[in-house]
C-alpha cells in the first residue's frame, strides 16, 4: 500500500511574503533608530557622544542577558565566534557614528554612513537588486550634497569607519540570526558590545552619571539598541543581505525627517529629490528581497 506525503508548503505560502514582512521589520527598526538617536543628541551635553553611546550599549547588554539568558548548549564554536564578532562591530557604528553625529547633522551622518549597506547590496545583488542600490546610492548623494564641501571631515572620517562596521554587522546578523534560534544570539552579541563600550567610553562616562541619568539610558536601550536590533536580525532571516542593505537607504531619508521635526535641521530641495529616490529603491528592495530559500536554525 502506497502512502502520499503532503507537499511541504513553500515559505511564502507558510508566512505570508517574506520581503515584505522583512521590509516592514527593517522600516519599524530603522524609525526607532532615528528616534533613538534625536533623544541621544539630547544627552550629550550631560555625557559625551561616547558616553551616551556606551550608556546605551551597556543597558542593552544586561537587559538581553537578563531577559534572553541564553544557553550555552545553543551555540557552536563558529556561532559564537560570529556572536562576539558582531558584539564588537556592533560597539564600533554605535561609538563612531554618535562621534560623528557631534560634527555633522543627522541627515549627513545617517547619508555617509549608509555607503556600508549600500556596499552590501551592490557586492551581493545581482541584476534588478544592483539597479535598486544604484538608485539609492544616487538618492544618498543628493541627501549628502557633497558638492558644497561644507561637512567637518572628522565627522566625515567617523562616519565612514562607521558605515564600514555596519557593513560588517549585517554579515554577521545573518549569519547569527541562520546558526542560533530566536534571539540567543543577541543576548551574547550584545553584552559584548557593551563590555567593548565599556572599555573605551565607561571610565569617563560614569563619574558624570545620576539616577536620573541611569533611568533615561534604560528608556533609550530599549529604543535604540534592544528592539531595532532584533527586528533587523529577525528581518535578515527574510530578507538577502543586497535587499536588506538597499532598504537600508530609507535610513538617512527618515533621518532627515527626525532631523527636521526634533531638531528643526531643515533640508534643502536636493536631499528632498535624494528621498524621492531612496523610498523608490526601497520599495524595488522589498518587491524582489525575499530569499529563495528559508533560513535554517539548527535545533539544540
Amino acid at each position: 500500500m502506497s502512502t502520499t506525503t503532503a507537499p511541504t508548503p513553500s515559505p511564502v505560502a507558510a508566512h505570508g511574503n517574506p520581503a515584505r514582512t522583512g521590509a516592514a521589520m527593517a522600516l519599524a527598526s530603522m524609525t526607532c533608530v532615528q528616534l533613538g538617536l534625536a533623544v541621544s543628541v539630547g544627552l550629550i551635553d550631560d555625557l559625551g557622544t561616547a558616553g551616551v553611546a556606551w550608556l546605551r550599549l551597556a543597558w542593552a547588554g544586561v537587559l538581553l542577558l537578563v531577559l534572553v539568558r541564553p544557553r550555552p548548549s545553543s551555540f557552536t564554536r563558529s556561532s559564537l565566534t560570529a556572536c562576539v564578532a558582531l558584539g564588537t562591530v556592533t560597539a564600533g557604528v554605535t561609538l563612531l557614528f554618535m562621534a560623528a553625529v557631534e560634527r555633522l547633522p543627522l541627515g549627513t551622518a545617517s547619508a555617509l554612513e549608509f555607503l556600508g549597506p549600500l556596499g552590501v547590496a551592490i557586492a551581493r545583488g545581482r541584476g534588478a537588486a544592483r539597479l535598486w542600490a544604484l538608485a539609492a546610492a544616487a538618492g544618498v548623494l543628493l541627501l549628502t550634497e557633497p558638492w558644497h564641501g561644507t561637512a567637518d571631515p572628522v565627522g566625515v572620517a567617523y562616519a565612514l569607519a562607521a558605515a564600514g562596521c555596519w557593513a560588517g554587522y549585517i554579515l554577521l546578523t545573518q549569519k547569527v540570526g541562520d546558526e542560533v534560534s530566536g534571539l540567543q544570539g543577541l543576548a551574547v552579541s550584545m553584552p559584548v558590545a557593551g563590555v567593548v563600550a565599556t572599555l573605551v567610553a565607561g571610565p569617563a562616562a560614569i563619574s558624570a552619571l545620576t539616577p536620573e541619568l541611569l533611568v533615561v539610558g534604560l528608556g533609550l536601550a530599549l529604543l535604540l539598541p534592544v528592539i531595532p536590533f532584533a527586528l533587523e536580525l529577525v528581518a535578515l532571516r527574510r530578507l538577502t543581505t543586497a535587499a536588506f542593505g538597499t532598504l537600508m537607504s530609507l535610513e538617512p531619508a527618515i533621518a532627515l525627517t527626525v532631523g527636521l521635526v526634533f531638531l528643526h535641521q531643515v533640508p534643502g530641495w536636493a536631499p528632498v529629490a535624494g528621498i524621492g529616490l531612496v523610498v523608490l529603491a526601497g520599495i524595488g528592495a522589498e518587491r524582489t528581497g525575499a530569499r529563495h530559500e528559508p533560513a535554517v536554525v539548527p535545533s539544540r
